[in-house]
């Protein structure tokens, strides 16, 4: 499998999320005139690190060209740990860190302004010096991210929490194209995040994707045409990389992506998607010949639960399940700010479907 490296371009994008929640203010007269404000989720900040090899580790802060130095942290956006923003804290905002195009040989990590200034992203030793920290090589939707000392060593780059979780840092490249967004007028190869740890399944091997009903049954998950055949779905490891798989429709020989699409129904349609813009269902079968609808349920925050929905309201989980027993929660991965994530063989998609670690409740 190929050892990708990542040749980078110059500018670099991307629109960060906000997410913000209002109520109404109802007119006078009779009746509740309360003002119903859904709050937004709490920030929880984690600290990012390189680690030493001797258990030693060195912070990692933004610069700008005078030589200020700013803090880099990760935010956990209320009960979401499945994928954490980094951002650079500069003066009483944040700011997008990203991973720019450049055809230097490994990616440069940056902090763009919010008029397109590039901030340096290093790793500070205690006697003075500032390490790069860059993307090294890319395995399948993820992208190694190291501090580079001056003899070529490398160190990872971790989010530690308050009560000493550790996650990764990494690059995640979710677009085929060399830009994957722009933002503040500064086009960026990959985005830069917070992931569970997870451990070795193995390279390019095949999960199933399963609905868990309460009651402990398994249904299959599918993609139906408009003939009613079926088609399997399943979450495809690219080099190795466990902490994004993608989900995809065996349809015709080929694997089709999975995505949500733009909708405005209450609940996200979740559909695989044909090399001509073909729509196909995604369904969960029930032994009694049920076929339920698999959806996006709308929540803040970049991670969209998914759901077979069920009679009477019922809602059940969505898993990737690897043939050895190890399970994967599947998720909606938005990552742009814009209703459209991409047009898809001539489709608007909300969201991207990935089978992701799980996480512990908060």
């Amino acid at each position: 499998m190929d050892d990708r490296r990542i040749f980078l371009g110059i500018k670099f994008l991307l629109f960060p999320f906000l997410f913000s929640w209002t109520g109404c203010d109802q007119p006078p007269g009779t009746g509740d005139t309360t003002t119903k404000i859904t709050p937004a989720p709490e920030q929880i900040i984690w600290h990012v690190k390189a680690f030493l090899p001797d258990g030693k580790t060195l912070d990692i802060k933004a610069l700008d060209q005078e030589g200020r130095i700013y803090d880099v942290k990760a935010l956990q956006q209320g009960d979401n740990l499945h994928m954490m923003d980094i951002k650079a804290l500069f003066n009483g905002t944040t700011l997008p860190v990203k991973m720019l195009v450049s055809d230097e040989k490994y990616a440069p990590v940056k902090a763009i302004g919010e008029d397109g200034t590039l901030y340096d992203i290093k790793a500070l030793t205690g006697d003075g010096q500032r390490l790069d920290v860059k993307g090294i090589n890319l395995s399948g939707n993820v992208i190694s991210l190291k501090a580079i000392n001056q003899a070529g060593e490398y160190y990872g780059v971790k989010a530690l929490s308050r009560n000493g979780q550790l996650y990764d840092v990494k690059g995640i490249k979710l677009s085929s194209d060399l830009v994957e967004g722009r933002v503040n007028g500064v086009d960026f190869y990959a985005h830069i995040k917070a992931l569970p740890q997870i451990g070795q399944e193995g390279q390019d091997s095949i999960w199933h994707i399963k609905a868990i009903h309460p009651e402990g049954r398994i249904l299959d998950v599918k993609a139906l045409d408009k003939e009613g055949r079926i088609h399997d779905v399943k979450a495809v490891i690219k080099d190795g990389d466990l902490h994004l798989i993608d989900v995809k429709a065996f349809i015709g020989g080929k694997q089709q992506p999975v995505k949500m699409l733009v909708s405005d129904e209450s609940n996200i349609p979740v559909k695989a998607i044909g090399e001509d813009g073909t729509i196909y269902d995604i369904k969960a079968l029930t032994a009694e010949g049920d076929k339920l609808d698999v959806k996006g349920i709308r929540t803040p925050g970049n991670i969209i639960q998914i759901k077979a929905l069920g009679k009477e309201g019922a809602l059940y989980g969505i898993k990737a399940i690897s043939p050895t027993g190890n399970l994967h929660d599947v998720k909606g991965v938005k990552v742009s700010g814009e209703e459209v994530e991409l047009k898809l063989n001539g489709v608007e998609v909300y969201a991207h479907v990935k089978a992701l670690p799980v996480v512990p409740d908060r």
